[in-house]
């Protein structure tokens, strides 16, 4: 069997040489030279096999048969080089009945395979081009394992995808061969991402995945339908799968189109899952975050897009909250939780993006004691959790007075004035203005001046020798909210810290003018009200 078969594959190859100096139907040459490819790969992976009767017999009727139509072929060919066909209309009809026999061969091959008559004598050792390969070498390489993943069974389905992705991996003409230039094999990847044999669905999705991390091949995917199949590895998928399926998904999302094409196609409800559930790694939960920040979008963008773009992020802000997302986000920032910081800071990072669209959305983040998680971060995170939380906290402050209430109450005034010497400029910025909407309201203002040490960091700022930190005017604004408290008032008087006010007043700063005046006129109607008493 292996001779004829050995004969079949010489014969298919110098076919194929002489099909590229054919200078006419060169779109019916092209199909047909495909077709020849697959039929060649197709019959150098039987020469693999056992030379078994089993095999033998298989093989029996069709290698005789491939012959009689390659032979065919090569005839057509040579009266095509030499334009001795006596009509084009008649040549166009044989060249399509060729294509048909060739395509026919192959897929005969790849049902014995699927029958599982053929068996392997060892494992199938591809031949890679080496480095510097010429394109065609390279292409007829990927053509050929292409060829493997249609007609093989599940083991050299297997080995020909690990082949393909190192090739992919190690060297990135191969991505673009894969993405633009052979036949259908994006389509073949994206199919066996819904392959009920595990094996196939985990090398595909690591396949796809690669070819995620390329701007340029990111479409080539989409119009494959790419995005369906990968939600569906979220819900089904091993845990390799998954991690494939969701690496994709992030770099995919980072368009709008196709973060709003995730979500139609049901895959807010699988990110949630991997969130929510203690039975995936922090690396996957991590990931999935990212796809649901991409998801719920950024909003610093959406003054730049059309008002269709905004609605349709809507909807997706709606279809995340309504799966439990708000919930399932602020599990994972729990300082308890067995995530990862990354993992923690990029469901922050969510959060920020997903929330404060809508009052509704925030009442739901404070009843879920979100408040509980930023205090801490604010306390003992890491500096990027710690910024991050600091950001949050401000943002809250800013949707309602109740808000502010909240998290007057909850003890973050201390804290905020301690980050009032944070090393970060942007950290003291964030935490001045902070404080600033927080003494907004009367009954933070009382609380904030019951803690000595919290009039003293303000006051420390406006000490020439220490430096001044933050915003001045902000600093000052706050003192003078502080007065209309009695003890503010006596607390910020009796500092020896008030000759620095004085001295910005002579300066002419208004705020600081004001402010010596509310003292000055305390410490008159306290004099007069010891003399009158007295």
């Amino acid at each position: 069997m292996k001779s004829s078969v050995k004969q079949a594959v010489e014969v298919i190859s110098s076919l194929i040489s002489l099909s590229h100096s054919i200078k006419v139907f060169n779109v019916k040459w092209q199909l047909i030279r495909k077709k020849l490819e697959e039929l060649s790969s197709g019959l150098m992976a039987v020469e693999s096999c056992n030379d078994s009767s089993e095999n033998t017999a298989a093989f029996s009727d069709l290698v005789p048969s491939i012959l009689v139509t390659v032979n065919e072929c090569c005839d057509l060919a040579r009266r095509c080089v030499d334009l001795s066909y006596s009509g084009k209309l008649l040549m166009q009809s044989d060249l399509d009945v060729m294509a048909a026999k060739v395509g026919l061969h192959v897929k005969n091959i790849s049902g014995i395979w699927t029958a599982g008559v053929l068996t392997h004598g060892s494992a199938i050792v591809v031949s890679r081009p080496g480095l510097g390969a010429c394109k065609d070498d390279m292409r007829f390489y990927v053509r050929d394992l292409l060829t493997r993943m249609k007609i093989g069974d599940t083991e050299m389905k297997r080995q020909a995808l690990v082949s393909l992705y190192q090739v992919m991996d190690e060297d990135e003409r191969y991505v673009k061969l894969v993405a633009l230039e052979v036949g259908d094999i994006v389509k073949v990847l994206v199919d066996f991402l819904d392959s009920p044999e595990m094996e196939i669905q985990e090398e595909a999705s690591k396949i796809v995945s690669l070819m995620s991390g390329f701007d340029l091949y990111k479409r080539v995917l989409v119009e494959c339908g790419i995005v369906g199949p990968l939600n569906r590895v979220l819900e089904t998928g091993s845990r390799l799968s998954r991690e494939g399926a969701v690496k994709c998904l992030q770099t995919l999302t980072v368009n709008s189109d196709n973060a709003w094409s995730v979500s139609a196609h049901g895959g807010v409800t699988a990110l949630l899952k991997i969130c929510s559930s203690s039975e995936f790694g922090g690396e996957l939960i991590g990931l999935a975050c990212g796809v649901l920040r991409n998801l719920v979008g950024v909003e610093e963008i959406k003054s730049r897009v059309p008002s269709t773009y905004i609605f349709r992020d809507e909807l997706v802000h709606e279809t995340v909250v309504k799966a439990g997302g708000i919930r399932a986000l602020v599990r994972i920032s729990d300082p308890k939780s067995a995530t990862s910081s990354k993992t923690r800071e990029v469901a922050l990072r969510t959060i920020e993006n997903l929330c404060f669209s809508s009052q509704n959305h925030i009442n739901m983040l404070m009843n879920y004691m979100f408040t509980d998680h930023l205090l801490f971060f604010l306390r003992n995170g890491e500096v990027s959790l710690q910024e991050l939380a600091l950001k949050l906290t401000f943002r809250l402050c800013g949707t309602s007075d109740d808000a502010k209430k909240t998290i007057g109450d909850a003890g973050f005034m201390p804290e905020l004035a301690r980050l009032l010497n944070a090393k970060s400029y942007d950290m003291r910025e964030m935490a001045i203005e902070t404080l600033s909407s927080l003494v907004s309201v009367p009954r933070n203002r009382k609380r904030f001046v019951q803690d000595d040490r919290n009039i003293q960091y303000l006051l420390q700022l406006l000490d020439e020798d220490e430096g001044i930190s933050g915003n001045k005017q902000l600093l000052l604004s706050i003192l003078m909210s502080l007065t209309s408290c009695n003890s503010g008032r006596r607390k910020i008087a009796s500092s020896g810290y008030l000759k620095n006010i004085e001295k910005l007043a002579e300066e002419q700063v208004s705020d600081a003018k004001r402010l010596v005046r509310k003292l000055s006129s305390n410490r008159f109607h306290s004099f007069l009200s010891r003399f009158w008493h007295s």
